[in-house]
């Protein structure tokens, strides 16, 4: 094959989504020896054998093939770290690394999704590598999701479908107005915004109330003002009506939303609702937006 076509055929193969392995053993002088690899498969339960295959090319091979056997470390989730050092040539791969022998000899990684310390039952010349077949002597599965390998990037399932599942990040925002004054905090860049913030797994009521709690004032939580996305930074926002009985807080200050105050509000879509809520507050006549930062509709919901 032409180095075009083995380029080709190694992104085909990269098609098949995997896990991500560091396959260890010990030398003869006891020194510990690994490498990365996603080349690993189940073979039979009975016996209990696996595979994984070496690049005749490695520097380890040898140890792997003439050594009394080798274990197979499924990386977690949150070690594509390690997974980067045992695929880069290093001296010492084992340095600062937490590890232990298995049951069998070789070394077990701390923190991996599941390992199995294998004895060599056979090592199989395939083309440019060797296949190492493992006959299972010892293992053990975690609770910690497995790292994946897709294309020739890392994968994280489990963290991207908790992800999915939670949505767009929510964060929850303020208008807390007595008399036609709205309560405004310094946005460290010399302007002023609306207080915010980020709903946790508590949720969005305890959000506000979090909120409302931080500025010291006397709100009230109220009415949803506006809900609005901001795809660029995947944001959707939630803006409550928030109604004081006086101008007392711990922080920041109530403002007249006047022409000059408008002006020092920085971030674009809090001075376009601001400057709705002021013409709004001088009509009694309020609604209820929903959109993005940029456009959306508006639905009256109070009068008088």
């Amino acid at each position: 094959m032409s180095l075009d076509d083995i380029r080709l055929l190694r992104d085909a193969f990269g098609c098949f989504m995997t896990g991500v392995t560091v396959v260890t053993t010990v030398a003869e002088d006891g020194t510990p020896i690994g490498f990365t690899a996603n080349s690993f498969s189940s073979v039979s339960l009975d016996p209990p054998l696996l595979l994984v295959s070496v690049s005749n090319r490695s520097a380890s091979l040898e140890h792997f093939t003439r050594g009394r056997g080798f274990a197979v470390n499924i990386l977690s989730e949150g070690q594509k770290a390690l997974s980067n050092t045992f695929a880069r040539p290093s001296e010492d791969r084992f340095d600062g690394i937490d590890w232990s022998a298995g049951p069998y000899g070789a070394p077990v990684l701390a923190g991996a999704s599941a390992w199995f310390d294998c004895s060599l039952e056979r090592a199989i010349e395939a083309g440019d590598h060797t296949i190492l077949l493992g006959r299972v002597e010892g293992f053990e599965a975690g609770t910690a999701p497995g790292l994946g390998y897709y294309r020739g990037a890392y994968m994280t399932p489990a963290i991207t479908a908790l992800s999915a599942e939670a949505g767009p990040r929510v964060v929850i925002t303020a208008i807390i107005e007595n008399e036609g004054r709205v309560y405004m905090t310094d946005d460290g860049t010399g302007g002023i915004q609306l207080p915010e913030i980020r709903v946790d797994r508590s949720g969005a009521r305890a959000a506000l109330s979090k909120l409302i709690a931080e500025t010291g004032t006397t709100a009230e939580p109220g009415l949803v003002y506006a809900i609005y996305d901001d795809n660029g930074r995947g944001l959707q926002f939630i803006a409550h009506l928030c109604p004081a009985r006086d101008t007392s807080c711990t922080r920041g200050a109530f403002v007249s939303l006047d022409e000059t105050a408008l002006c020092d509000v920085t971030d674009p879509a809090q001075h376009s609702m601001l400057a709705r809520f002021a013409a709004e507050y001088r009509m009694g006549n309020f609604g209820q937006y929903t959109g993005s930062h940029e456009a959306g509709d508006i639905l009256s919901f109070a009068r008088g």
